[in-house]
């Protein structure tokens, strides 16, 4: 349970089918602050995404499609969301090299498993000084 910081609270929403990669990551991420929302798929994301406005994204690439989230990506933005789109994949490394991800939209991939600690630190460090969702 996330309580205090209010408006300055960070919130991250997870896409992922995977019901236990999404609690082992919500887990950690609310033990480092952040508010989580989850989702099942894309469309789901999405009106997720228009309800709470996050500050991030997290989806998991191979939920729909193969191509580094386009999908997804889609059905965000046309649901409003200008949140920053990561994508956990076990193709991270051949995506990184294959796709180029900032045409695609991506703004990184986390390699599964993925790293709890690594995916805080990048979250903590790509949105400081961003005013967060709920404020703009």
């Amino acid at each position: 349970m996330n309580i205090g910081l209010g408006a300055a609270r960070r919130t991250v929403l997870l896409i992922d089918a995977n019901p236990h990669a999404r609690g082992a990551l919500r887990l950690a991420l609310e033990a480092a602050g952040f508010t989580v929302g989850e989702a099942v798929n894309g469309d789901e994301g999405a009106r997720t995404a228009a309800q709470m406005h996050p500050d991030a994204i997290l989806a998991d690439s191979l939920m729909e499609t193969i191509d580094a989230g386009g999908t997804i990506m889609d059905k965000l933005r046309r649901a409003g969301s200008r949140a920053p789109l990561y994508i956990a994949s076990t193709l991270g490394d051949a995506l990184v090299g294959a796709v180029s991800l900032q045409t695609a939209g991506i703004a990184g991939v986390f390699v599964n498993p993925i790293d709890p600690a690594i995916v805080i630190q990048t979250l903590t460090t790509r949105l400081a000084g961003r005013p967060p969702q709920s404020a703009r």
